[in-house]
């Protein structure tokens, strides 16, 4: 039995679009699995360099005077709310905010916690903030150890619970970020080298419900053969007789 290259790479093709096909699904399984426990559709991500840094800097009170709001930046905002107020009326204000609000259904949060890892979640711009951390109580490996939120640069802790996400500025998305509210900790540095996740939200790392587009397969066409047209059949007498001229020629 002879086969050919091109039955091989349609089986090869065909094996791996079966191979992605059951990872999908697999993913998908979790994805629903979590959504059903926790109510919400989570990814989660590693982040690197970036995050790192940002959270080196953000944890040190030293560095936060980098981020000092100046005598400029203060009168700069002052002008422009006092020629806010005067040039609109507040129900024009009013008007204008609840379209606003009307328009954003979504914001998405992701929270980074200190080993590089990020929690991506969406919510309501109406929904209190209180509902994050709620949340986070029941997805962190240490619940019994408070923590805190925090946004950045400046770094500035999130502290009103009763706060919408819209009254909050977090919209339509925001980056925050987690840290453990125990600094005088005999094992502090136990409680924040990690994982801060449960295991069962870091199995969706990396994972992806969405199939990954399988090459379409061209088949190799076969040579067409086209068969040489018809003889034309002859006369067989035609070659014995002697051209007749014709009466009406005179030479």
């Amino acid at each position: 039995m002879i086969v050919d290259g091109s039955s091989h790479l349609h089986l090869k093709r065909r094996r791996f679009a079966t191979i992605d096909i059951m990872e999908a699904e697999a993913a998908k399984a979790k994805f629903v699995a979590v959504k059903e426990k926790f109510g919400r559709d989570l990814r989660v991500f590693e982040t690197t360099g970036v995050s790192s840094s940002l959270t080196q800097v953000s944890n040190d009170d030293e560095r936060d005077d980098f981020y000092e709001f100046t005598a400029e930046d203060y009168y700069r905002l002052l002008a422009a709310k006092k020629a806010d107020k005067y040039l609109k009326t507040k129900k024009i204000r009013e008007a204008e905010v609840a379209a606003q609000r009307s328009r954003i259904t979504k914001t998405t949060i992701r929270v980074r916690f200190p080993d590089n890892h990020t929690l991506e979640v969406a919510f309501h711009p109406s929904e209190k903030i209180q509902s994050l951390f709620d949340l986070l109580s029941r997805m962190v490996t240490q619940p019994e150890v408070p923590f805190i939120l925090y946004t950045t640069p400046p770094k500035k802790q999130i502290k009103d619970m009763s706060q919408d996400f819209y009254s909050a500025g977090l919209i339509p998305g925001a980056i925050v970020y987690f840290s453990n509210d125990q600094p005088n900790r005999e094992d502090n540095a136990t409680v924040n080298s990690g994982p801060f996740l449960q295991e069962e939200i870091m199995s969706l790392k990396g994972l992806d419900v969405m199939p990954k587009p399988v090459e379409p397969i061209q088949a190799t066409p076969e040579p067409v053969t086209t068969a040489p047209p018809p003889p034309v059949p002859q006369d067989p007498n035609a070659a014995g007789k002697k051209p007749v001229k014709p009466k009406w020629l005179k030479m």
